[in-house]
């Protein structure tokens, strides 16, 4: 009986080795998988953490910049983002804008969208956002020098202006331009592109579309800065009367400019005879040209810049896919009354993809 005791309890003895053996092995890997996986969790929390994502604006209250926010806001809800939103208090306030940038910064902001007001003097505080790692993208105005900024997401301004100075042309029917352009102010690339595009459409000679300096030509007859207001844009329009009073075209920066125009006109009863066109596409703007206050306008979409910025954002912070260069966001004329060899849409669909208050 006792080797036969024996013989039972060795292998039972053997066997509890071996479980004990297998069963440290089994924790081993277990604690092991279990250490990777929570190493590969916290990794992919990382990678998916909220970005921020900050919006410097030219000013809060024109309409064109409002929709820019909305559209910004809308992309950033629908991508589980932050928006931080900050902006110059007028066109021009570039000390605004660079202080919204640093208190972006501060805040943690892993990119910011801007318009730059001064293309050039916001460069050094974009410069130094770059060095702290933060994506820079510029919408609708680009910087002085362009790449300054990781990427531009805007409207070709030089096109607009092209394209409505086509219109113009087609709409004077072969009479002598007698011109007065409502600018913005002095070296703002947004400004000399569509005035000099705007010269090239009607058939003069203008620099090209790199150059911030506003063309001349003898059909000019009078040039001033409205800095886009409808008040100083009717003042412009008043003091150009002065000059030209039998003018019959009037290039205006954008729509505001266009109706104060219109204004200074009609005091002097000179409306019927004189044919304004204008860049933007606002809903007011459209308006305006439904109501024969301005034969058209090319119209631009502030809305999609936002959008494709706050995307183009949101996946450089998740995947760290930077964009560069310029993306084209569209321009469109609308007009009332097409003309023949010139491209447009009606009102109908201008009010459609309008921006601002309907």
């Amino acid at each position: 009986m006792a080797p036969q005791s024996a013989w039972f309890r060795a292998p039972t003895v053997s066997v509890m080795a071996t479980t004990t053996s297998l069963s440290a092995t089994a924790m081993a890997r277990i604690l092991f998988i279990t250490v990777i996986t929570l190493f590969l969790s916290l990794g992919s929390f990382s990678a998916q953490k909220q970005p921020v994502i900050g919006l410097i604006t030219k000013t809060e209250t024109n309409p064109f910049f409002v929709k820019m926010r909305e559209g910004a806001q809308a992309a950033a809800n629908s991508k589980g983002a932050k928006l931080l939103t900050g902006a110059g208090k007028a066109d021009g306030d570039n000390a605004g804008q660079v202080t919204a940038i640093e208190n972006m910064i501060a805040a943690g902001a892993n990119a910011i969208l801007i318009t730059p007001n001064d293309s050039k003097a916001i460069v050094p505080a974009i410069r130094k956002a770059r060095n702290k790692g933060v994506l820079v993208i510029a919408l609708d105005s680009p910087t002085n020098p362009t790449d300054a900024v990781d990427a531009l997401f805007a409207t070709d301004n030089y096109k607009a202006g092209v394209l409505i100075g086509q219109y113009a042309k087609a709409a004077l029917g072969g009479r002598t331009p007698k011109v007065v352009t409502l600018d913005l102010f002095p070296g703002h690339p947004v400004g000399a592109q569509r005035h000099n595009g705007f010269m090239i459409g009607l058939g003069l000679e203008a620099p090209g579309a790199g150059s911030n300096t506003l063309g001349t030509a003898p059909a000019i007859a009078c040039a001033a800065d409205s800095y886009g207001d409808q008040a100083k844009g009717q003042t412009a329009m008043e003091n150009c009367l002065q000059k030209v009073p039998d003018v019959n075209l009037v290039y205006a920066i954008n729509e505001p400019a266009a109706a104060g125009a219109f204004n200074a006109l009609k005091r002097a009863d000179k409306e019927k005879n004189v044919i304004i066109v204008s860049v933007d596409g606002g809903c007011q703007g459209v308006a305006d040209v439904g109501a024969g206050r301005i034969a058209a306008t090319s119209q631009q979409y502030p809305l999609k810049m936002a959008a494709m910025g706050v995307e183009a954002a949101v996946e450089y912070v998740r995947t760290g896919k930077k964009p560069s260069g310029y993306t084209d966001t569209g321009v469109t004329v609308i007009a009332a009354k097409p003309m023949a060899g010139v491209k447009s849409a009606d009102v109908k669909t201008g009010m459609e993809l309008c921006w601002g208050k309907r």
